[in-house]
C-alpha cells in the first residue's frame, strides 16, 4: 500500500467502540465520529523495525491508519480527535469507495492531497532518519517548499501569513477599482504597492524541500 515497503505492512483494527471507552469521547463526538467513519485500522509502521531508517530525536515509528468513510468527506474534527487521542506520528488514508486522498496534521493544521483512485497514492520516503522522513512525508501531502532558511514550522507559519497577505492585497484592489475619490484610490493603490513590496522581500520561496 502507498508504495511502501511489504515489511512495513501491517493490519492492526482499531475498534470504535475500544476508542471511545478508553479516551471517554464525549458523546457529541462519537454521533459526528459514526456518522462519517465506518471502520478503522493501522495498516503500516514506518520503524527501524520495519526499515533501514533509524529513528529520529523524536520521532520512533510512523504509523498509517486507513480510515474508511461512510461520506466522501471527513469532518477535520475527527481526524483532530484521533490526533489528540492517539499520541502518534500518523498518516491518514481516507477512503470512499474506490477514491482516497491522504491526510496528516501539523502545526495544528490538516494537510490533505485531492482524491484520487486508492492504487494511485503514495508516499515517498527519504531522509536520514524518522524525523526528516516525517517533515518529508508532511511537505508531500501539504505540497510545502520549505526555503533553505526555514524550518517546516516556520515555512507553514510563512505559508499562512503569505496566504493572508495575498487575500488583504486581493481586498484592496478591489477597493481600489471601485473607489470613486482620486485621493482615496492614490492611497489604497499606495498601500497595495507596500504590501506587495512586503511579499516580496518576507514571503518569496526559494528553495523546495
Amino acid at each position: 500500500m502507498l508504495g511502501l515497503p511489504k515489511a512495513t505492512q501491517i493490519n492492526k483494527q482499531l475498534p470504535k467502540k475500544e476508542i471511545y471507552a478508553l479516551f471517554k469521547v464525549e458523546s457529541d463526538d462519537r454521533k459526528l465520529f459514526d456518522e462519517q467513519i465506518s471502520r478503522l485500522s493501522i495498516v503500516a509502521e514506518i520503524s527501524p523495525r520495519t526499515t533501514s531508517i533509524p529513528q529520529g530525536e523524536s520521532v520512533s515509528a510512523i504509523y498509517v491508519v486507513s480510515v474508511s468513510l461512510k461520506t466522501p468527506d471527513c469532518d477535520k474534527k475527527n481526524l483532530i480527535l484521533l490526533s489528540k487521542l492517539i499520541d502518534q506520528r500518523m498518516v491518514f488514508v481516507l477512503e470512499y469507495e474506490d477514491r482516497a486522498r491522504l491526510a496528516v496534521f501539523r502545526a495544528g493544521k490538516l494537510f490533505q492531497t485531492e482524491p484520487k483512485p486508492t492504487g494511485e497514492l503514495n508516499i515517498k520516503l527519504s531522509g536520514l532518519d524518522l524525523g526528516g522522513v516525517w517533515e518529508r512525508i508532511i511537505a508531500q501531502i501539504g505540497e510545502i517548499e520549505v526555503s533553505e532558511d526555514r524550518t517546516l514550522d516556520e515555512q507553514i507559519a510563512a505559508d499562512d501569513e503569505r496566504a493572508k497577505l495575498l487575500k488583504k492585497i486581493e481586498r484592496l484592489e478591489r477597493q481600489a477599482r471601485n473607489e470613486k475619490q482620486p485621493r482615496r484610490k492614490l492611497e489604497l493603490a499606495g498601500e497595495v504597492k507596500r504590501l506587495r513590496k512586503e511579499l516580496e522581500t518576507n514571503y518569496m520561496k526559494s528553495s523546495p524541500f
